[in-house]
């Protein structure tokens, strides 16, 4: 078997003792971004197993974006993400 070289972890550990991965994360081609996708990508940043910057080139985001994905899960949960709840959630 052989393992590509990648800069940083491979895995890391979530705060709620799950282990996460690489290929937990969303295909590089994802188009559509639904809240459990969003979440995986957030939980990567997070935990330290991608860099914001890697997230933003691999997935095509802007990082305003990620930030604001990142901020609407501090402040109010997971929940935010869901694309039916941003009036909701969203600050004027």
């Amino acid at each position: 078997m052989y393992l590509k070289k990648v800069d940083g972890p491979r895995t890391v550990t979530l705060p709620d003792g799950s282990v996460m991965s690489r290929a937990d994360l969303p295909p590089i081609n994802t188009t559509r971004w639904v809240a459990s996708r969003k979440a995986c990508v957030i939980k990567g940043v997070v935990a330290g197993l991608i860099t914001r910057e890697e997230a933003c080139q691999m997935y095509a985001l802007s990082l305003e974006e990620l930030e604001s994905w990142i901020t609407a899960v501090r402040d109010h949960g997971e929940k935010a993400l869901k694309a039916t709840q941003l009036k909701r959630y969203r600050q004027p």
